[in-house]
């Protein structure tokens, strides 16, 4: 009895003191809001959808103080595939970065922060690729994370899956907020 309360305090400590919990870490968007529908213009441009595919602005505030870069993912966990679809992944986005500009996610720009590299998402390529689920599907979440991560820089290169990414982000992250759209055609 004692063993199994000892192991319960344990893993509820583990818990509390893990990166599920942002404090007052918190991103926001000026077009973005938290479970809305995402606007045309960060669409995606392919696939039956007509949008501007324009990654959007996102700013963060009261990151902890020791993160040393960070990372922005946005997933799709409805994407009818068995493992989600990752819409963009960036990392090592230097220490002191409190935001992203509107179309930061485009492969030929030069919004990233120097240092920063967006690795392949699951259009195959680099870069921003915005919401274009199913037609008849029902709406699907779209979760803008951004990470506070313990190291500088990530050691993945451009060619890194959303899923190395993830498995990097999930041993190295300190904090995370997030922001989700929704999105059905």
């Amino acid at each position: 009895m004692m063993l199994k309360a000892a192991a319960t305090g344990l893993l509820l400590a583990g818990f509390m003191n893990g990166p599920a919990l942002a404090g007052d870490f918190a991103v926001t968007s000026p077009s973005l809001s938290d479970g809305a529908t995402i606007g045309d213009k960060h669409l995606f441009a392919g696939f039956g959808c007509t949008g501007g595919n324009k990654s959007p602005a996102l700013a963060w505030t009261e990151a902890p103080a020791d993160a040393k870069s960070f990372a922005v993912t946005v997933y799709d966990p409805d994407a009818p595939t068995g493992s989600g679809w990752w819409h963009w992944v960036v990392f090592n986005i230097p220490a002191g970065t409190a935001e992203l500009k509107e179309g930061a996610g485009d492969p030929k720009g030069t919004l990233l922060p120097a240092g920063s590299v967006q690795s392949v998402t699951d259009f195959g390529q680099p870069g921003f690729g915005g919401p274009c689920p199913p037609a008849g599907d029902k709406p699907h979440r779209y979760i803008f994370t951004v990470h506070a991560l313990k190291l500088e820089k990530l050691p993945l290169e451009t060619g890194a899956s959303g899923a190395m990414v993830g498995f990097f982000l999930g041993q190295n992250t300190i904090a995370k907020a997030s922001v989700t759209g929704i999105y059905g055609r």
